[in-house]
């Protein structure tokens, strides 16, 4: 008897038919405690940061580039790790750069000059950096339309509380184990984390469909979200939501120009029709938000400090604002996954009023110094988790962590120079006035930043808008006559 021919599944069609699912549930709590872990091993040094220059006695100029390295460490890490999770698929790169961050934190914990804590932390932050952007896609891809968005917040709901898990630690082993041991135990926490991974870490089956794997591959992966699928009957794959991605060179190139013409043709894809738009709107808001972050990362907890805030109660209160932050970005996601991104800019908005009561000086002490901070900081913290949620999914499965891998590339431009126009201009040796003065000013700097999220988040809704009118139209004039 002849065989029966497959059939084709629309993959897409299939996953967003499904409900949200305990396997759901599953993939997006280990994408959380991947940046988890990545957020508690990246944030220690901000709460390692006083005992160190206290220690070391380094100055301000080289606090700053202590502080850098690793973001300038995760801005290479980023380009890498998202072209590679591209290429090999989001599983390997995940493992690897979790296994990557766990040992290169616990060797910073060993540095014993400013030199090697540069080193240490520049060649940590490559690991930590390539993780994000394979994350990111890796939850995009695997959950229903209407929550991708919401997803990412979510994930990197996970580094918000990483980082805010960094300042009891702190409290906790620096008074035993001195600095160090913040790292060591960072470190410690995220290698037992890795093996965890190396077992449960399932691949995107929509980046399997999107680069062409075989079906041996593919049908087991889509098995995990429905066992009850009949999935014997289709020997065929494809996913009608998205263009096809050209990226096909001359194979009698060599390998190594072969692999250049690959990566140059993955970014191109993130430049076709109202993308460009779309992308360099992502770039220019994303950088925005991460100088805020990032300068609040480096020095919200001296910045309190030089407001006359005891340092131990500025760590907790920099752990308590990222995790509201965190939460405020997952809430605000949940308007944007039905209204569009422009509901972004209720963060910020909401924010600038705040933080500048600070920057002007008309809040510096007093009960209300406290509540204005934080909700400043909440403010900051929310609306960049919600920049972060979109920098991925508007581009193709094939491409989609080399956009969000140049996303956070060109963030992490503001992200190297916030620690260092810190060090400069907003932290001083000088007496309590001028370091009120400078703190002052690093609070103004950030309502600059939150101004420039409004614009260009705006500007890329309205793109967006565009975009999706098109989509729609083009899938209408598909549909037969009746």
């Amino acid at each position: 008897m002849a065989s029966k021919p497959g059939q084709t599944l629309d993959v897409s069609g299939y996953m967003q038919g499904l409900q949200f699912n305990r396997y759901h549930l599953t993939l997006l709590v280990l994408c959380a405690l991947v940046t988890f872990f990545d957020g508690q091993d990246f944030s220690a040094l901000a709460y390692a940061l006083p005992y160190i220059r206290d220690e070391m006695q380094i100055s301000d100029e080289m606090t700053g580039y202590v502080s850098s390295a690793a973001f300038l460490g995760q801005m290479i890490g980023s380009l890498f790790g998202s072209y590679l999770g591209d290429i090999f698929g989001r599983r390997p790169v995940i493992i690897v750069s979790t296994i990557g961050s766990a040992v290169l934190t616990t060797l910073v914990g060993f540095a014993s000059s400013p030199e090697m804590l540069i080193g240490l932390r520049f060649v940590s932050g490559l690991a930590i950096g390539g993780l994000l952007a394979p994350v990111w896609a890796l939850g995009i891809e695997s959950m229903p339309k209407s929550m991708r968005a919401t997803s990412v917040a979510i994930i990197m709901m996970g580094f918000s509380f990483g980082g805010a898990s960094a300042a009891p630690i702190a409290n906790w082993t620096a008074p035993v184990l001195g600095w160090q041991g913040i790292f060591w135990v960072c470190g410690a926490m995220t290698g037992v984390f890795a093996l965890i991974l190396f077992f449960m870490l399932p691949e995107s089956t929509r980046w399997m469909v999107a680069t062409g794997k075989p079906r041996t591959r593919i049908a087991p992966m889509l098995a995990r979200f429905n066992p009850d699928f009949e999935l014997q009957h289709y020997d065929k794959f494809i996913l009608s939501d998205e263009r096809k991605v050209q990226l096909n060179e001359d194979g009698n190139v060599n390998v190594l120009l072969r692999q250049g013409i690959n990566f140059v043709l993955r970014v191109r894809e993130l430049f076709i029709g109202k993308l460009a738009f779309i992308t360099l709107c992502i770039w220019a808001a994303y950088f925005c938000s991460s100088f805020a972050i990032y300068l609040k990362s480096a020095y919200g907890v001296i910045f309190m400090e030089n407001l006359g805030i005891e340092r131990q109660n500025a760590a907790w209160l920099g752990s308590i604002g990222a995790i509201l932050g965190a939460l405020g970005g997952a809430l605000l996601l949940a308007l944007t996954e039905r209204r569009g991104p422009g509901w972004i800019t209720l963060a910020p908005l909401i924010g600038i009023p705040f933080v500048a009561l600070v920057g002007t000086g008309y809040v510096l002490g007093g009960p209300a110094l406290i509540p204005v901070l934080l909700i400043g900081a909440v403010m900051v913290g929310a609306g960049h988790a919600a920049v972060i949620s979109i920098t991925s999914i508007y581009y193709p499965s094939a491409v989609r962590a080399t956009g969000g891998g140049w996303a956070s590339f060109m963030a992490k431009f503001a992200a190297v120079a916030a620690p260092i126009y810190g060090s400069q201009f907003l932290v001083g040796d000088g007496d309590v006035m001028a370091k009120q003065i400078g703190a002052m000013d690093g609070y103004m700097f950030t309502v600059l930043c939150l101004a420039g999220i409004v614009l260009f988040v705006l500007v890329l809704s309205w793109f967006v808008r565009g975009m999706n009118e098109e989509q729609e139209r083009a899938s209408a004039a598909a549909q037969p006559a009746e």
